[in-house]
């Protein structure tokens, strides 16, 4: 991948993760795969958003859907989004939690 097409996948990728409602959605989904109807029960969004949401997550390989029965079950990609939020969470417990407590 060149430098022009490295920077524009880099601004893709983390323009998808710059929403608070995709990265609510994404926590909820960390630990175990749910439905659209569980995350709007969770999070209160609105099923249209959340279904968008859900779309452009799938779109850019943040998650993926298995259908079971009537349902779709949304998962987390664990080769490579949850390995990386399991890192971010370890830069922003040791920096950005500190610096939204005053102490840094």
């Amino acid at each position: 991948m060149n430098s022009s097409n490295t920077f524009g996948a880099y601004k893709l990728f983390f323009a998808t993760l710059a929403n608070d409602s995709r990265l609510t959605i994404l926590g909820i989904i960390r630990k175990e795969p749910k439905n659209l109807s569980e995350i709007c029960k969770i999070t209160g969004f609105e099923q249209s958003m959340v279904s968008h949401n859900m779309k452009l997550l799938e779109y850019h390989g943040m998650v993926f859907v298995e259908k079971k029965g009537k349902f779709k079950y949304y998962s987390l990609n664990k080769n490579t989004i949850k390995p990386l939020l399991d890192l971010i969470d370890q830069h922003t417990n040791k920096y950005c939690c500190k610096i939204l407590e005053g102490k840094r």
